[in-house]
């Protein structure tokens, strides 16, 4: 059970205040009886909520999949560039969300876009061993010895220590790779392969724990993640 002011803010994303004015001016109903208490409490799993006539659909928390598109930060707000948040529609749209990690500016694929604090921190955590796939196009070929060293693990020129990682190549394409991290650095990606003079020409974010990126998303597209796909993201 909890209070209608605060289960209308988190399903409309609006304000406390503005859902109990609502409230007040008698515009919800609870199985069909309008309530104007805005101490009011219900159970939002099994009470019919209505705001204005339009039957209430409550979740905690959301969570979204974005295909990030080139050129939109990972941010919340941004001045002067377009943000993943700017990219929501306004149906999926609450007051607190904001992109579960980042991708660079010019990385493209999988950013999961949620209110959900807790969720957000057991991703990203090193400690929890999240796997982030990415594929990688190349400037030039990989080999066996890059493939090691992945997976052993190394440091880079200004002391940051890249945990071991798993590298293949995509197909038989040596060009194109696959790099599995648990870590998220800045630029961690691109500055692994600069270690071995290799420049990334494109950079994309395919899975984020055990769950993929929806391939019929085109690229600045999103969709709610059922609750299955959830458990997923954080599985290894």
């Amino acid at each position: 059970m909890q209070r209608l002011d605060k289960i209308i803010s988190g399903a409309n994303g609006i304000s406390r205040n503005d859902a109990r004015a609502v409230i007040r001016r008698g515009g919800v109903t609870v199985n069909g009886a309008t309530v104007t208490d805005i101490g009011f409490k219900a159970d939002e799993n099994k009470d019919v909520l209505c705001v204005d006539g339009k039957r209430l659909d409550y979740n905690e928390h959301i969570y979204i999949m974005m295909n990030k598109p080139k050129g939109v930060i990972s941010a919340s707000s941004g001045k002067n560039h377009m943000t993943v948040t700017d990219l929501v529609p306004e149906e999926m749209k609450r007051r607190d969300l904001f992109p579960a990690g980042r991708l660079d500016k010019d990385t493209t694929g999988f950013i999961l876009i949620t209110d959900d604090g807790e969720l957000a921190h057991n991703i990203l955590s090193p400690k929890k061993h999240i796997e982030k796939t990415y594929i990688a196009t190349l400037d030039k070929p990989i080999n066996a010895d890059i493939i090691e060293a992945f997976a052993e693990g190394f440091t880079l020129g200004d002391g940051s220590v890249c945990a071991c990682s798993r590298l293949k190549a995509v197909g038989n394409d040596l060009k194109k790779a696959e790099v599995v991290l648990t870590q998220g650095m800045y630029h961690q990606v691109k500055r692994m392969f600069l270690k071995f003079g290799i420049t990334v020409l494109e950079l994309e974010r395919v899975k984020m724990g055990a769950l993929a990126l929806d391939s019929s998303l085109e690229s600045g597209e999103c969709r709610l993640l059922t609750p299955d796909e959830v458990k997923l993201l954080t599985s290894r």
